[in-house]
């Protein structure tokens, strides 16, 4: 993940600290230059300084704006007498500073940036425009291509003027390019967009977003559909200088335009920045179908269930009573007393009416097995023609050289009129029609009267072909074209080339071997030394036990509370004052200048007043979610149009991932936190946040109870959360579980994660080790759980029942390269893990991908298992890291306290932004409260209260106590603050 920051252009500290005078500390070597070049004592500390700004900036400031105390600390190295100001001016003003920068030059081996260089530059700058659109990313690799061809820096309105001229020359490249693509036709189609009628514009209708998926609503998003298709066609395709980051920038922009807004751009602008919308309001839109179908398919499924548990409810008794017949039957056979000629009249008499009997043995058989696909064909028969509407707008395309399922889909097209019950297969069908996909629960609905009769039930082969599809999205089997979730992956992968010349780095990054034989042989090894030793310690193992039902893992005892942690908590809560949640953002923001991260989705500068207030007060109104509406009548002085206009014009989910590795790093650099943790460990868990039924997103949760999405965090064991994400309610959670560490820009940099109990499946194991990522899940079930043999011939004394299967190493071997293509390919910023564990969620025996990964994840999991079997202490460790997710989660959502906690937007990314925000608030609170509560345990320490490593480590910085949510709010930016001090430490080891 790229997280744009401020330039990096070095500055000095106006107040520097012990540790930062040390860089500016002469070496004897340096020193004896310095006299071999000036004899006069006040000159040679102005030289020296020079030299050490030079060593420490890149570049020579002028001496008057320096802090004094750099001037004194050198000078006092040098132990000349200080130094009267004005003889440092004249210095600035004089040719001998020049000579002595061309003396240093030389002496340092540092190039001079003159005119000829700025070409080099301007071309740098132009390459790297055609992926980056914040100017401080372009000046930031600027200042790397200097430093590492070690010229002086140039000033940085310069470089700022050179990125800036790359960036324009790039989008205007890009812009002529897509509209010398259009004629006049296309031109005033594209026009058209663009005319207001009764308020209504079709930019404006560009933009809709699918509602709950209903029959009238998905009907008529079909159209919508049909209406985006009729606009692309024709459309100049894609420019080849156009990135796939630099897309994503013009159409966030794009998205945020109004008609008039659309209107005032240049010509070229505005016709490229709508045929890039336009393309990609189609690929979401084919997303969205196939996500809508995916949708109702996964309902008919949850339906059939739940009446099959209601029929079983409603029908127990009658199976009661077949069961009491039949026994009675038993009863009357094997009773010695009743003669053969009583037998047959008293069976009769138990079975009573017969056909009765037989009718309600039939109803019994009909369903046995769990068969519950006859309670599919209720709802199907009133969206039946949506289905197939929605396979119409999809173009369905097979990953492999098996096309079964679209056959099938193309036979069944030609029945599509049709009102028969049953069809019969032809010769020609037998021959050309496919079925061996089908699975064996289907066939006994497809095919009631047997194969071999050639008679399928109509519309049980259409809810089949139609599940199977469904199958096949979610596994990768089945992609579709032009679409972004659901396209083929194997067309974000690496080269061969590419692949081959990246694997040994990629290797020796992670620690992996290179080749598929050695890889194999080092696992096996490991698998087969790891199950050899927990066997042998298992007798001296009294954390865990094989009872009857299987394995038992003892819980480790509760740690007792330490006796002082009440009293300095206490201590804690009385000092840190109550402080309103408007100024804790209002303090927390002007430590770090957060508002400095968001300007025009263009780039260019912004042109508002006052961007701090309405920085701050869009943070408040969309993190805790009060709304616009309440926002403005709370805090003085603003509009709801101006809260919600900062929203849609200046910022973006990218943005907020920026200011929230911001926040992350000012809290990395306090001493309280690595008491709680490493920072080397991180937890990932999700919480239910509230939506509105109307819309696409929005899911009934059957844990939580109601409609919305999941709310996907990655905490630190640090307690500060790292990376989120919002994602629907029907989403296996650890398809996300290692996005977060691949994605994460912050100083904190895990390389172990932890997750809850869905993060325990084999492909999600094997993805990560690849990966190079430790994952240490919650475990449940654990007696379920299989351990698996390295050699298959090997018995175990005391574990052998839990080893019931061993690893197919040829498998793992034989698609070690296409394993490790994946890795690669996501380290490469091809694809996201989230991008291959979509596919490898389900079983499909044409993604062989995903029985490598299993298997992968098999050996993985094992070693994992007799790790957490042999060490009580890393059970506890994973406890109290999940723990620490759960606190997050409810930390978030008691700062979300607006709107009873329902997020009441509609759009997708609006929704997502929403999480952000919430995210960065409470992120920011975090900061504030590790703020305090070192200011005070450090005043605790120094008058000597019992404050050691232990204590520190019991803390939590999820303090709400002294927090006001509510109440009357004042935006108040001249209130006076305290600087944020990081220097706080407590003169004993940390105990992470």
């Amino acid at each position: 993940m790229t997280i744009a920051h401020d330039p990096v252009y070095p500055v000095l500290p106006a107040a520097p600290r012990e540790a930062e005078l040390a860089a500016f500390t002469p070496t004897p070597a340096e020193i004896r230059y310095v006299r071999r070049q000036v004899r006069q004592e006040s000159t040679a500390v102005l030289f020296m300084a020079q030299m050490k700004l030079l060593q420490r900036l890149g570049y020579f400031p002028m001496l008057a704006d320096v802090p004094p105390v750099i001037l004194d600390h050198i000078r006092t190295a040098l132990r000349a007498r200080p130094l009267p100001r004005a003889a440092v001016s004249r210095y600035d003003k004089s040719g001998t500073r020049i000579r002595h920068q061309k003396l240093l030059h030389a002496y340092l081996g540092i190039h001079p940036f003159n005119s000829d260089d700025a070409a080099w530059l301007a071309e740098l700058a132009r390459e790297e425009a055609q992926t980056k659109a914040e100017l401080p990313d372009i000046v930031n690799v600027l200042l790397e291509e200097l430093v590492r061809r070690r010229y002086e820096l140039p000033p940085l309105a310069m470089l700022q003027r050179i990125a800036a001229q790359g960036r324009s020359a790039v989008n205007e490249a890009i812009y002529r390019d897509i509209t010398g693509g259009l004629d006049d036709a296309l031109r005033v189609r594209l026009d058209a967009l663009l005319v207001l009628t009764g308020g209504k514009s079709g930019w404006g209708d560009l933009k809709r977003e699918p509602k709950k998926p209903t029959t009238r609503a998905v009907a008529s998003f079909l159209k919508h559909i049909d209406g985006i298709r009729a606009l692309v066609d024709g459309l100049p395709g894609l420019p080849e200088r156009l990135s796939v980051s630099k897309r994503e920038q013009l159409v966030t922009e794009a998205r945020a335009l109004d008609v008039a807004e659309l209107r005032s751009l240049k010509v070229n602008k505005r016709y490229a920045l709508a045929v890039l919308f336009i393309q990609a309001q189609l690929q979401k839109a084919l997303d969205d179908v196939a996500e809508i179908f995916i949708k109702i398919m996964r309902k008919y499924e949850v339906h059939a269930k739940t009446k099959m548990q209601k029929y079983r409810l409603d029908h127990a008794q009658a199976v009661d009573g077949l069961v009491g017949q039949f026994r009675d039957v038993l009863q009357i056979l094997q009773d010695d007393e009743v003669s053969e000629r009583q037998r047959l009249p008293r069976i009769r008499a138990a079975l009573g009416d017969p056909a009765a009997t037989l009718a309600q043995c039939n109803d019994h058989i009909a369903y046995a097995g769990n068969f519950d696909l006859p309670f599919m064909l209720g709802p199907y028969r009133t969206q039946r023609s949506l289905l197939f509407q929605c396979l119409d707008a999809l173009p369905l395309r097979s990953s492999s050289q098996d096309r079964s399922v679209l056959i099938a889909l193309a036979w069944l097209q030609g029945f599509r009129a049709a009102h028969r019950e049953y069809l019969l297969l032809t010769d020609n069908d037998l021959a050309n029609l496919p079925l061996d996909w089908m699975p064996e629960k289907w066939e006994r609905a497809v095919f009631p009267h047997g194969r071999d009769s050639h008679m399928l039930h109509r519309r049980f082969f259409e809810l089949c072909v139609l599940h199977q599809i469904m199958r096949e999205l979610n596994s990768g089997d089945l992609y579709v074209e032009g679409s972004d979730q659901y396209d083929d992956h194997r067309i974000h992968q690496v080269s061969d080339e590419e692949y081959r010349r990246e694997l040994p780095r990629y290797c020796e990054t992670v620690g992996l071997p290179a080749d598929a034989k050695t890889f194999v042989k080092q696992l096996r090894e490991q698998l087969g030394t790891a199950l050899d030793e927990t066997d042998a310690g298992f007798p001296e193992n009294d954390s865990i036990a094989i009872g009857d039902d299987g394995l038992i893992i003892h819980k480790p005892g509760k740690e007792p509370e330490l006796p002082t942690l009440t009293l300095i908590d206490q201590a804690i809560k009385a000092s840190m004052h109550e402080i309103s949640i408007l100024d804790l953002l209002t303090e927390t923001e002007q430590w770090l200048d957060l508002h400095k991260l968001f300007g025009p989705l263009s780039g260019f500068d912004a042109k508002i007043d006052d961007p701090r207030k309405r920085f701050i007060s869009t943070l408040f109104c969309y993190g805790c979610n009060l709304g616009p509406s309440q926002t403005a009548r709370s805090v003085k002085g603003l509009s709801r149009k101006q809260v919600a206009w900062l929203n849609l014009k200046h910022v973006t989910e990218e943005r907020l991932d920026r200011a929230i590795v911001k926040v992350v790093n000012a809290f990395n650099q306090f001493a309280l936190p690595k008491y709680w943790g490493s920072g080397k460990h991180a937890s990932a868990d999700g919480t239910k946040w509230s939506l509105y039924e109307q819309n696409l997103l929005s899911e009934y949760h059957f844990r939580y109870g109601g409609y919305g999405g999941i709310g996907y965090y990655h905490v630190s064991d640090m307690y500060i959360a790292l990376f989120s994400h919002f994602i629907p309610c029907g989403v296996h959670e650890a398809v996300y579980i290692l996005d977060g560490l691949i994605e994460n820009g912050a100083d904190i940099r895990p390389d172990t994660i932890h997750g809850d109990t869905q993060a325990q499946s084999g492909p999600v194991f094997g993805l990560s080790y690849v990966m190079g990522i430790g994952l240490m899940p919650r475990m449940r079930n654990i007696k379920d759980l299989v351990l698996y043999k390295a050699d298959k011939r090997r018995k175990y004394e005391h574990i052998d029942s839990l080893c019931r299967q061993a690893i197919d190493w040829n498998l793992i071997e034989r698609h070690y390269g296409d394993m490790m293509r994946v890795a690669v390919s996501i380290k490469a910023g091809r694809m996201t893990p989230s991008t291959i564990l979509r596919r490898l969620g389900s079983e499909s025996t044409k993604n062989k991908l995903y029985f490598a990964f299993r298997e992968l994840g098999r050996v993985i999991r094992t070693l994992f298992l007799l790790k957490y079997l042999n060490d009580p202490e890393l059970r506890r460790t994973i406890h109290a890291q999940t723990n620490k997710s759960e606190q997050f989660n409810d930390f978030a959502k008691w700062l979300m306290f607006g709107g009873e906690g329902v997020i009441a937007e509609n759009v997708r990314h609006e929704q997502r932004k929403i999480i952000k925000y919430n995210h960065l608030v409470a992120n920011m609170v975090i900061l504030y409260n590790v703020q305090w509560m070192s200011r005070k345990l450090k005043e605790l320490q120094e008058k000597r209260h019992p404050i050691d490593a232990e204590v520190l480590k019991s803390l939590s910085p999820y303090r709400r106590e002294h927090i006001n949510r509510l109440g009357d709010y004042l935006l108040d930016l001249r209130r006076p603050i305290l600087p944020l001090d990081p220097t706080i430490d407590f003169a004993f080891k940390s105990a992470a």
